[in-house]
């Protein structure tokens, strides 16, 4: 009896001290630096539909910039096998083009598992902690809605980008049209009737290279900040309608735009 009860307490202490671990916020990445080009301004269209108009007034004004990449960095949670880790992250895009993901979870602040993702190129390649997986149509699909989605942490590319078209639907909903190869994907956009800024955006999507039908697919732009004179999402979260609630929870904590990410698309990590 009294061996069993040393292993229960050690069994509890364990849980106890990964419980711990697992409420700890990990640093910071290091600042992005980088050097940064100007905005290049363009009117504001007049033929958007209705909630579209009043969200770009809302958050760019008349006018609306040129925005040719986006860094953000940041901290939030990550649920991976059912445990909800804490993770930073950093990811790089190419407006309207291409992306990579770098992300680590950690465990009392230390880094446990690291991702890296990219979508170049029109082909989606993940670096997972169980392996990698390239070379999938799905998951190229997956990853080009992957890209969009993303994309409201710079939503003027939904109006400059001229392969993107937006669809009226009613007051406080429209449709987003994005570009796939030769064909097309599609967003329904949802906006808050009383502040007119975007809510969350919601498709269908596969999750796995394997998986044989969509699955519904979301994301929440929870609030908002100001950056470069723009209003852009602040915290976002990514969930599965067949999960019910977020898998991904993220804070962008560093914005940066417009910098030359030719070559830091194409690394791993923060290299």
């Amino acid at each position: 009896m009294k061996i069993l009860l040393i292993v229960v307490a050690v069994l509890v202490s364990l849980v106890v001290i990964l419980w711990i671990g697992l409420h700890i916020k990990p640093a910071l990445f290091p600042p992005y630096v980088a050097e940064t080009a100007e905005f290049v301004m363009q009117p504001l269209p007049d033929d958007l539909p209705e909630p579209v108009q009043r969200f770009y007034q809302t958050t760019l004004g008349d006018e609306i910039p040129l925005i040719t990449s986006a860094v953000f960095s940041g901290r939030g949670t990550l649920r991976f096998n059912g445990i909800t880790f804490p993770a930073r992250y950093r990811f790089t895009h190419d407006a309207g083009q291409g992306y990579r993901h770098y992300i680590e979870t950690t465990v009392w602040g230390r880094p446990l598992m690291k991702v890296n993702e990219w979508y170049l190129d029109n082909n989606g390649v993940l670096e997972l902690p169980v392996g990698t997986v390239a070379n999938e149509p799905k998951i190229d699909m997956a990853a080009n809605l992957g890209l969009w989605g993303e994309s409201m942490i710079m939503p003027a590319i939904y109006v400059t980008d001229e392969r993107v078209r937006w669809e009226a639907v009613d007051a406080t909903m429209a449709r987003l049209y994005v570009p796939f190869g030769e064909t097309e994907d599609m967003f329904t956009v949802h906006f808050s009737p009383e502040t007119g800024l975007l809510t969350y955006m919601e498709t269908m999507r596969y999750r796995d290279a394997a998986d044989t039908v969509k699955i519904g697919w979301r994301l929440d732009a929870l609030s908002w900040q100001t950056v470069d004179s723009m209003m852009v999402p602040d915290e976002m979260t990514v969930t599965w309608a067949d999960e019910g609630t977020p898998w991904l929870i993220m804070t962008a904590d560093e914005v940066v735009y417009n910098s030359d990410v030719s070559v830091t698309i194409r690394q791993r990590g923060l290299e």
